[in-house]
């Protein structure tokens, strides 16, 4: 294994492996991981909080709009494919936890900083999800010819739209969740491109499958109560999925060929040694 880097001395990227390892986690370690998040979520209440409510009146701002002006599928497009851009604005989440776990007092202030260290790659990433949101939100319109002409329909006629429309909708949620799992904290954590963190994401999803189903299924129960609740427990909901959306990356991801991405952390790991 190729140790950790003093500052001045990165390896060279062709040195380093096309994907970071990561270590088998049992199926109920997602369980472990919303505990730290939540531990996370009290020792930074107000930070953390404050996040939600951006996020929560992101999504009912965005479900209003098409609400009131596009048709129902393209609402419900939009409604899922806020699952899939929330990842990349949950970095601030992501933030709190990394200072948290560096010994510091959580800032607004570093989050911003130190967010341009890794946001070209992150941009590159967001625009991905971005049109991959579009994709899904005109798949959702599309689907709407399956839809049966009748004002009244059977349970039997609607079986198609429904049967399509769960397999596309599954089909864009376990892309994107494997893409997602782990990679936006690795940019955070590492210097590291996007295709490496993608990469290494999806393949620590193919190999922990038991772990990221019950974690999908998690995210998947947060995501409905928080519509049920007309986007209220999103305010506590998304703060604590990204706080533990950080540990499972740190618990699964063996990223310690990548130096780390904040000099700071360089100097204090060179004093160390």
């Amino acid at each position: 294994m190729v140790p950790e880097s003093l500052p001045g001395h990165d390896p060279r990227p062709e040195l380093l492996p096309f994907v970071a390892p990561c270590r088998p986690v049992s199926a109920t370690a997602p369980l472990q991981w919303l505990r730290l998040g939540w531990r996370d979520l009290t020792r930074a209440p107000l930070l953390s909080l404050s996040y939600g409510v951006l996020l929560a009146g992101l999504g009912a701002t965005i479900a209003f709009l098409t609400y009131r002006f596009g048709l129902i599928a393209r609402y419900l497009g939009l409604a899922s494919g806020f699952v899939f851009v929330a990842p990349v604005l949950a970095m601030g989440l992501y933030s709190i936890s990394y200072q948290l776990q560096q010994g510091r007092k959580p800032t607004l202030m570093f989050s911003l900083q130190r967010g341009r260290a890794h946001l070209r790659d992150t941009l590159v990433l967001g625009l991905c999800l971005l049109i991959i949101l579009l994709v899904w939100a005109r798949a959702a319109t599309v689907m709407s010819v399956f839809r049966p002409s009748d004002a009244f329909p059977t349970w039997t006629a609607l079986i198609p739209y429904l049967g399509i429309g769960t397999i596309v909708g599954a089909s864009f949620t376990a892309i994107v969740f494997a893409a997602t799992a782990f990679s936006l904290p690795m940019l955070l954590d590492r210097r590291t491109d996007a295709v490496t963190a993608v990469v290494t994401s999806i393949n620590a999803t193919v190999r922990n499958r038991s772990a990221l189903l019950v974690w999908g299924l998690l995210i998947a129960a947060a995501v409905v109560l928080g519509f049920v609740t007309l986007f209220l427990g999103f305010i506590v909901l998304l703060p604590l999925l990204g706080h533990a959306t950080w540990h499972a990356y740190r618990s699964t991801i063996d990223a310690t060929q990548w130096p780390p991405r904040h000099d700071w952390e360089y100097r204090r790991r060179a004093s160390e040694r």
